[in-house]
């Protein structure tokens, strides 16, 4: 949902919404089990669909590059076997 007072014409809210969730589709492999929260600021709807594509695929890129990886995650698994 981007809010009325961010994008003031529904065309423009709808055509962002669907720029972000195809930008988030070619993405989504890489961020799987992250929840993501886009918080649309004024001025982004001045942005042209390819622009806001290239934007936010940098920024998907971005966070799953930060994900941390198994054995970052599971205390133990990288120390190996203990004897």
């Amino acid at each position: 949902m981007i809010g009325k007072k961010s994008v003031k014409l529904a065309v423009e809210r709808n055509r962002l919404k669907r720029v972000i969730r195809e930008s988030f589709r070619h993405s989504q492999d890489a961020l799987a089990g992250w929840d993501i929260v886009v918080v649309a600021r004024k001025g982004l709807a001045d942005l042209d669909n390819p622009e806001l594509f290239q934007q936010f695929g940098k920024l998907f890129k971005r966070i799953a590059r930060s994900k941390p990886t198994q054995a970052q995650t599971e205390p133990g698994v990288a120390d190996g076997p203990r004897t």
